[in-house]
This record gives C-alpha cells, sequence and structure tokens, in this order.
C-alpha cells in the first residue's frame, strides 16, 4: 500500500491515464474527484463489496432447475 500526503488542488497520476485530484480537506474529511476514462470503474469501496458479495452468490445458487416439476398448460 502506498501512503501519500496531499494539500488542496494536488493530484495523484495512477498509470497514464487516471488522476486523483484532492478537492478539499476538513478535519477527517477529504473531497476528492477522479478523472478516468468512461470503460475505467469507479466504485466506493463498500459498494465494491457488496456487488462481489451477491456476486459469490450468484456463483454458488443452483444452477439445474427441473423443468419436469413446472405446471403443463
Amino acid at each position: 500500500m502506498l501512503v501519500l500526503t496531499r494539500k488542496p488542488r494536488q493530484q495523484i497520476m495512477i498509470g497514464d491515464n487516471v488522476v486523483v485530484n484532492i478537492v478539499e480537506v476538513q478535519g477527517d474529511n477529504v473531497r476528492i474527484a477522479i478523472d478516468a476514462p468512461r470503460n475505467v470503474k469507479i466504485y466506493r469501496g463498500e459498494i465494491y463489496r457488496a456487488i462481489q458479495e451477491e456476486n459469490q452468490k450468484a456463483a454458488a445458487a443452483p444452477k439445474h432447475v427441473d423443468l419436469s416439476a413446472l405446471p403443463k398448460s
């Protein structure tokens, strides 16, 4: 893990095409702006973890459905 100290209006570059801008610092809160290509997905950590959990649940769900149990029309 890389830990950096930045001040408002300073930037962090990630690769060649992602820029993290420090917008504002107020106490324990830091506002950032992320400039990245549209094909780069950006999630808050808690949202990303929730998506991963749902994907794992879906992958563990039974894949075979017995269609013979369905009522015939």
